[in-house]
């Protein structure tokens, strides 16, 4: 459904999870559910997910609450899951190849395409069946095939040279483990930084806070 005003990231950022939670629904012969429901399994207030949903168009129907088939495949919609982009994964170290190998890249949006190393002794290795490749060999391949996404599994002191290399291929989205906060300064590209160690230190901090409340 189209949409005019922006939508905030915060909603953004919660669709992954309604389209979660929906694809469980559907997995237990569920069909249809209220926003009070929903609520209730997901944590959030009724009213949220009432808000949400309308930020793109309306769904439910009064009396009758959501279609989950209709809802998640509309989500699905929204968040581009059916458009399948390809994506390349910089860095085949144990990171690399555990996003490689765990991600349910066909199902989340995208097609994993290549994937490159500069260790000499990775190249020609393979990981879920497509062959390592030099990072010699990126110019190459981006000129060809146009990915439009990369996944930086690369150190810290790489990063910025590596993504300004594919800035400069066409890549407009980089999903990035690497410890440097890539910043969006070049217009058109997007940037989705990823720190796990950032989730680790706030559940530190919520039980700290829940032992302080205990005590």
């Amino acid at each position: 459904m189209a949409h005019d005003k922006p939508i905030s990231r915060a909603v953004i950022k919660r669709l992954p999870r309604y389209y979660r939670f929906l694809g469980e629904l559907l997995k237990s012969d569920i069909v249809r559910i209220s926003s009070r429901e929903l609520s209730a399994r997901m944590g959030l207030t009724a009213s949220q997910i009432r808000q949400d949903l309308n930020c793109f168009g309306g769904f439910g129907q009064q009396g009758y609450g959501y279609n989950i088939q209709e809802l998640h495949e509309e989500i699905g919609h929204i968040l581009g899951l059916d458009q399948r982009m390809d994506a390349i994964l910089i860095g085949a170290g144990n990171l690399g190849r555990a996003v490689a190998n765990h991600m349910d890249f066909d199902n989340r949006g995208f097609r994993l395409s290549a994937i490159f190393d500069e260790n000499p002794q990775l190249i020609g290795q393979r990981i879920k069946n497509i062959p390592i490749e030099h990072t010699d060999k990126m110019e190459s391949f981006c000129k060809i095939h146009h990915p439009m996404v990369a996944i930086l599994c690369i150190p810290k002191t790489a990063t910025k040279a590596i993504s300004d290399r594919l800035i400069a291929l066409g890549v407009k989205g980089f999903w990035n483990f690497s410890h440097y906060d890539l910043l969006n300064q070049h217009s058109g590209i997007i940037v989705e930084n990823v720190h796990m160690s950032d989730s680790l230190m706030t559940l530190s901090y919520e039980i700290k806070e829940l032992l302080k409340e205990e005590s």
